[in-house]
């Protein structure tokens, strides 16, 4: 069936809180996506944010992001006082991370304090169902307790995980590793009804997941088994990519790689957790850099680029047979952008899953050019842009005066007044099954209201959205997906 889907994150949201939530916000927004005739929300990962805000590099790849529970539904559902201030922000199109930080953690720690005891017995089932939660808390317990410091600074005990000193840590630590475990079960709840509303009106969610994890996380400090690490559990070699046009030293991501061959032998149940825990909460799933499951690209660790790293093949096939058997209903969508060769193109094949093609990829190049409409197979996932790039009106003006005539002449676009809905037009008549547009482009925003820049610190992952379209919007959006029978 073809369909349409809007790619707006969770922290986008407009609402009074700082930051967006999945309270009211992201009720409302289902509502706007049904009545627009869109049937799929994408999100970037939901999972606490790390180093630079940014959602692809979080302390869990399990965990919610605490930041997302909406305050005044604590107070609806008597987690929280009735008498409870809520922090109330004036409308921005930013989110100020630290000030969020500030004001809503103490609030949660006063839900925990207020709500407990009432709340353990369902909160320790849903710790218990769930492994990864009791892994989550006692790393975050830690991590507080040694001021936000690496694991791989902690004192040996701890940081080689000695039964003798992790079992006295649970006794010492054990108000706080529950608040993490109250926490965790305070955002599946909310989320659970979230997705139960969006079920109710025919929405989709669709979640990303990163192929990597962070360094410094509840994951490789809970099972340094299942990643590259020495006797020492220090990284032998880390994720990048090589060398390309863009970047004459490659990127250096270092993040720890995967010890694929244990894995293997205990037939992926990490990987198999994981994706398990994604299906819990989404319908459609986005594995980031589908590309390193066929090879990958290793770096030494340590190194100062990633110039001298090596490709190494990857699970591939036996990886997928498995995720296929243990999970046959799993909707995965590959992002294959980037170093496609044969091997990930076979792989792709094999696995059946849609792929990605971007509209502002297809302006350079010639007639073969695979992101060009013509080009794109119907099982695939088109996009006019991603969180990575700029918005449509930035890149039409700042790309090449060959790359915006060909634009224009493809889409029929005039100049940046008219290039995003143009682009818009052209990916929901394009043959594939499925088009995602960011809410950026669908208000035709300039640069300033980009998500992220790859390779740049600071000011990242902070646009957001400061009220919902109107209905003006909405209706544009129905006439447009009539026309390509995507309502």
């Amino acid at each position: 069936m073809r369909t349409s889907g809007i790619l707006l994150h969770i922290s986008s949201l407009p609402g009074k809180e700082g930051i967006g939530t999945i309270g009211k916000g992201a009720y409302d927004f289902i509502r706007f996506l049904s009545e627009s005739g869109v049937r799929i929300w994408q999100m970037l990962p939901v999972g606490p944010t790390g180093y630079g805000d940014s959602p692809y590099q979080s302390p869990s790849t399990f965990a919610g992001n605490p930041l997302f529970i909406d305050l005044e539904l604590l107070v609806k559902k008597g987690f929280l006082p009735e008498d409870t201030l809520i922090p109330s922000h004036p409308v921005s199109d930013t989110v100020d991370f630290e000030t969020v930080k500030k004001e809503k953690m103490p609030i949660l720690e006063a839900s925990f304090a207020y709500a407990w005891e009432k709340s353990r017995s369902k909160a320790e089932a849903f710790r218990d169902s769930h492994t990864w939660v009791h892994d989550y808390a006692v790393f975050s317990a830690l991590k507080d307790h040694f001021n936000s410091a690496s694991w791989m600074q902690w004192p040996d005990k701890y940081r080689l995980r000695d039964a003798a000193a992790l079992q006295e840590a649970e006794i010492e630590f054990k108000d706080r590793i529950d608040f993490y475990v109250y926490i965790q079960y305070l955002f599946d709840l909310q989320w659970q009804a979230l997705r139960k509303h969006a079920k109710k009106y025919g929405i989709l969610l669709f979640g990303d997941m990163p192929i990597y994890v962070a360094e410094d996380s509840a994951d490789t400090w809970s099972h340094p088994e299942n990643f590259q690490f020495d006797g020492d559990r220090r990284p032998l070699c880390v994720a990048g990519v090589p060398p390309d046009y863009f970047s004459q030293d490659g990127q250096l991501w270092g993040n720890p790689l995967y010890n694929w061959k244990l894995m293997k032998k205990n037939a992926y149940s990490w990987w198999i957790d994981r994706l398990q825990t994604m299906n819990e909460r989404f319908d459609l799933v986005r594995i980031d850099h589908f590309i390193g499951f066929a090879n990958y690209y290793s770096v030494p660790y340590g190194a100062p680029n990633a110039r001298n790293g090596e490709w190494i093949i990857g699970p591939g096939r036996d990886f997928f047979r498995t995720v296929k058997e243990k999970m046959p209903g799993l909707r995965i969508i590959a992002e294959d952008l980037g170093a496609v060769n044969r091997r990930v193109r076979s792989l792709l094949s094999f696995c059946g899953y849609p792929g990605m093609k971007v509209l502002q990829f297809s302006f350079d190049g010639g007639a073969k050019n695979q992101h060009l409409p013509k080009n794109t197979p119907s099982n695939s996932v088109v996009y006019t842009a991603t969180h990575d790039n700029d918005t449509t009106v930035g890149w039409f003006k700042s790309t090449d005066p060959e790359s915006r005539k060909r634009c224009c002449k493809i889409t029929g676009a005039t100049g940046p007044e008219d290039v995003a809905e143009k682009m818009i037009r052209t990916a929901f008549l394009s043959s594939a099954e499925t088009a995602v547009v960011p809410m950026q482009d669908i208000l035709s925003l300039d640069t300033d209201a980009r998500m992220n820049m790859p390779g740049s610190l600071g000011g990242n992952w902070k646009w957001r959205l400061k009220k919902l379209p109107g209905k003006n919007v909405r209706r544009n959006i129905r006439d447009t997906l009539a026309e390509s029978q995507r309502i």
